[in-house]
C-alpha cells in the first residue's frame, strides 16, 4: 500500500513494493489508513502487516495481529467499527496518565490482568469481550485493570484466552484475602465474604480456604461484585435458605437476583421465581436435576 502522511511528518517511507499480501489484509490496511488520517496521524505499516506505526505529536506502535484475526471472524460491515475502536484505544492508551499502555503486549499488561463477574444481560455485546460463561446468566470477564479486554487485544498474545484467564485468576488470588463474617439473614445463618475489588466471585475457586465446604457444596448469592453470601448444603434446612437468599438478592438489585449452587467447581443456577398468587407472594423453586436429587436425599 502506498502510504500517506500529514503535515510535516516526514519520517515514514513513502515508496514500497507492490503488496503481495492477501486482498483482505490490503482492504483492512485501507481502513486503518483512513482512520489514522481521521485521527491526524501519519502511518507506516510493517512489511509483514503485523503492526502499524502512527506518527504525529507522538509515535505510537499499534499491533495488528489480533485485529486481523478478529476481522477474519466477522462480517466486513463490522470492520470500520473494529478498526476505529482499535486505533482509538491505542491512541488513548498512549496518552494516558502514568505512561503508555499497550494492551496487545502481554508482558506489559500481565500484572494488570484481573477477572470480573457480570450478568449476561449487562454486557452489550459478548463478542466484544474475552471471558467464559459461569452459567447461562453470568460471565467471567477478563480485564486489564477495570476495563474488559477485547478479542483483538488478546489475539496478539502468545497464549490462548483460557490461559490468559488463568493468569488473571492468579493475580486476583494474590491481590487480597476476602473478609469473612457470620451474619443472620432473615432467621438463617450465612457467611458473608467481601473484598475491595469487583472479583469476589472469583474466590469461589478457593472457598475451602475460607470456610468448611460440605461434600454437597454450598448455596451462593451474589448481591454485588464485591460480596458473596454462602450457606452450606448440609440439611433439609437448605430449602429455607434458598428462599431467604433469593428474597435478599432480589431486594438488593445487584449483580444477580438468583441463588446458585457451588459444587465440584461449577456454579449452577437454582431457578427460584417470586410469584404473586391469590394476593400472596410465593417462591416457586425449580432446582436442576442434580440438585433435586441432593434435596431428596437430605429429606430422608
Amino acid at each position: 500500500m502506498r502510504q500517506r502522511g500529514h503535515g510535516a511528518v516526514n519520517l515514514f517511507r513513502r515508496d514500497r513494493e507492490p503488496s503481495r499480501r492477501p486482498p483482505e489484509d490490503v482492504d483492512l490496511d485501507s481502513l486503518l489508513a483512513l482512520v489514522a488520517e481521521s485521527l491526524c496521524y501519519a502511518y507506516d505499516f510493517a512489511p509483514d502487516g503485523g503492526s502499524v506505526t502512527l506518527g504525529g505529536e507522538r509515535t505510537i506502535l499499534v499491533r495488528l495481529t489480533g485485529l486481523r484475526r478478529e476481522a477474519g471472524r466477522r462480517a466486513r460491515e463490522d470492520w470500520p467499527m473494529l478498526v476505529s475502536e482499535h486505533l482509538a484505544h491505542a491512541v488513548s492508551a498512549a496518552s494516558a496518565a502514568g505512561g503508555p499502555l499497550d494492551a496487545c503486549d502481554l508482558e506489559q499488561v500481565r500484572p494488570l490482568l484481573r477477572t470480573r463477574i457480570e450478568s449476561v444481560d449487562e454486557v452489550p455485546d459478548l463478542t466484544r469481550v474475552v471471558g467464559r460463561h459461569l452459567n447461562g446468566d453470568l460471565v467471567e470477564l477478563l480485564t486489564v485493570g477495570a476495563r474488559p479486554v477485547r478479542p483483538e487485544e488478546s489475539g496478539c498474545w502468545p497464549v490462548p484466552s483460557g490461559q490468559a484467564l488463568q493468569l488473571a485468576v492468579s493475580n486476583v488470588r494474590q491481590d487480597e484475602r476476602l473478609l469473612v463474617e457470620a451474619i443472620e439473614l432473615n432467621g438463617i445463618q450465612v457467611t458473608r465474604l467481601t473484598g475491595g475489588t469487583a472479583s469476589a466471585a472469583t474466590h469461589l475457586r478457593w472457598l475451602d480456604d475460607y470456610l468448611p465446604v460440605p461434600a454437597d457444596g454450598v448455596l451462593v448469592a451474589l448481591p454485588d461484585p464485591y460480596t458473596l453470601l454462602v450457606h452450606p448444603v448440609n440439611g433439609i434446612g437448605v430449602v429455607r435458605a434458598i428462599e431467604r437468599l433469593r428474597i435478599h438478592a432480589a431486594r438488593t438489585d445487584g449483580l444477580s437476583a438468583q441463588v446458585y449452587w457451588w459444587h465440584s467447581g461449577r456454579l449452577t443456577l437454582i431457578r427460584a421465581d417470586i410469584v404473586l398468587q391469590d394476593g400472596q407472594t410465593r417462591l416457586v423453586v425449580a432446582p436442576p436435576p442434580e440438585f433435586a436429587r441432593v434435596l431428596a436425599r437430605l429429606a430422608v
